[in-house]
């Protein structure tokens, strides 16, 4: 089966959807369960049960994140340059941040100092927090547009700082980010523990999801209210090659709202996301650890398809000069790559996804303070 050029541009905008929602509901659990770990752990023991909890996990999930990397790169390899331009101090910091996360879990219970342990502890936070955070805060820019413009010869040149990054609503935007995570990984350690360790986690699920949902309603009425989204005014044929300065593109308020207006149907994005929410409350409260994890789950596929529906067909719009906004039509490889790439996944992402499901299986059940009691030397 051969695709269209055009309709495999849709089709891998529709692929690296998958790919950062599988990365927000496997690995964002982990990410929470990081940014958990110093508040709803008191003890050493305890915090030994919350890093356990993941423990057998955590690295299989970081695939999604690599993957999701790789599929950017294969299919986007504009927004992959571009992006690594801008925010690159951004994604650093993400990186070191995300280092805490493997070295954390091997070494932090081979020495028994509660100092070497507790610093340890803190770094496994800054794995949690830091990404989740600086997520929301990329996405909340690219809402916004970002400062990069081509020349003729396709050179870019970004002109923003760091600090330019760290605007009120992109900060709001990583606000909304932190908030899901942190209420997914509350969700996922309301499965795996029990006692006191359990009881937290349903308190921490239930703040952060309220401040999922007041943080997420903001966002979108500052969108809808105060902000200039993204059109495109002319470009060439979708079926042909072209470099992003090959259309034209204007802002304009209500623009990110476009796509909703055309067609209705797609406000079950941010309803999801909302919906979801209140049922990981209600399903917490009620004691219905999976159920609350379910709904978790599609919050943040609600969430991410709310971002992706608003700035469709744009990837990464440009602020300073928006002709050379990127969009699927633009950005993305050759025909023939993204043919090939297609098959690639069409194969190895039902492999991936039934292995992940089977060490799920086996792996599932509490992780008590007794179970790290008995393999004290054997858990982290």
């Amino acid at each position: 089966m051969v695709f269209d050029y055009a309709t495999l541009k849709v089709i891998w905008w529709l692929f690296v959807g998958v790919l950062l929602i599988g990365f927000a509901v496997t690995d964002g659990f982990d990410l929470g369960v990081g940014a958990l770990l110093p508040f709803l752990g008191k003890n050493d023991e305890e915090r030994r049960v919350i890093i356990n909890s993941v423990g057998a996990t955590w690295d299989g999930n970081q695939v999604w994140f690599i993957t999701a990397g790789g599929a950017i790169f294969a299919a986007w390899p504009l927004v992959y340059a571009t992006a690594f331009s801008g925010f690159y101090i951004a994604l650093i910091l993400t990186l070191f941040a995300l280092f805490f996360r493997p070295v954390g879990f091997d070494y932090r219970s081979k020495v028994a100092d509660p100092r070497w342990r507790s610093a340890w502890d803190w770094g496994l936070f800054a794995g949690g927090f830091v990404p989740s955070l600086i997520f929301g805060v990329a996405f909340g820019n690219l809402l916004q547009g970002v400062p990069f413009s081509y020349d003729p010869d396709m050179r870019v040149t970004y002109s923003g700082t760091f600090w330019a990054l760290l605007n009120p609503f992109a900060l709001l935007v990583g606000v909304v980010s932190l908030s899901m995570l942190v209420m997914h990984g509350a969700a996922y350690l309301r499965i795996r523990t029990e006692g006191v360790i359990e009881k937290r986690a349903v308190q921490a699920g239930k703040y952060a999801a309220i401040v999922l949902i007041l943080s997420f309603a903001a966002a979108g009425a500052w969108i809808i209210n105060g902000m200039e989204g993204y059109k495109i005014v002319s470009m060439l044929s979708m079926n042909v090659p072209s470099t992003p300065l090959d259309k034209a593109v204007e802002k304009s308020m209500g623009a990110w709202l476009s796509n909703y207006g055309a067609y209705p149907v797609l406000w079950l994005a941010p309803a999801l996301g909302f919906l979801g929410a209140f049922l990981s409350i209600a399903f917490s409260s009620s004691g219905r650890a999976i159920m609350a994890f379910v709904s978790s789950s599609v919050s943040l596929a609600g969430v991410i398809l709310t971002a992706g529906i608003a700035m469709f067909p744009f990837i990464m719009p440009s602020s300073s000069d928006p002709r050379s906004s990127l969009t699927i039509w633009d950005a993305v490889s050759s025909h023939g790559t993204l043919q090939i790439m297609f098959w690639v996944v069409v194969f190895f992402l039902p492999i991936i996804l039934a292995y992940t499901s089977w060490v799920y299986r086996v792996l599932r059940g509490k992780i008590t303070v007794e179970t790290i009691r008995a393999n004290e030397h054997s858990v982290y």
